[in-house]
């Protein structure tokens, strides 16, 4: 079985990828801003409890965040922000069993160093702009298609 992706060609449609790697580092940037400003209300809202199990809310929180939003637009806010939209392997938008599924390989790329560093190499270097969770499942960041 081969697997043929469907995303625009890097060489013939590059308009797609062109400032992707700044534009992802940025909305990467908004997003860890929100998800913090969630986090910290919630904690606030419960009269600090939830500040004892900061770890574990800021995880759920990230990935709820990051699930829905890119349900709902196939783009986080802080990609909408960017310009960006993610896109699958067919390459159209993201289900809801996609982005839960890019959410998931996300963050376990992003709990381990190793595959942090090498996801940011790779996002920078590659012709799609993908990081390791985006090969994973075949996805790529791609600037939003007017």
């Amino acid at each position: 079985m081969s697997f043929s992706s469907r995303l625009p060609d890097p060489h013939y449609q590059s308009v797609f990828y062109e400032g992707v790697p700044a534009k992802r580092f940025f909305a990467w940037l908004i997003d860890v801003a929100l998800i913090t400003l969630i986090t910290v209300t919630l904690g606030i809202l419960t009269l600090t409890l939830l500040f004892f199990l900061w770890p574990l809310v800021y995880l759920t929180v990230s990935f709820l965040y990051r699930t829905i939003t890119i349900a709902g637009g196939s783009a986080t806010l802080g990609m909408r922000i960017m310009n960006l939209q993610l896109r699958g392997p067919t390459g159209e938008r993201l289900s809801a069993g996609e982005a839960t599924i890019h959410t998931l390989t996300y963050l376990t790329c992003s709990a381990f160093l190793l595959p942090q560093v090498i996801s940011a190499v790779l996002i920078v270097i590659g012709d799609k702009h993908q990081g390791l969770h985006d090969m994973l499942i075949g996805s790529a960041a791609i600037n939003r298609p007017r």
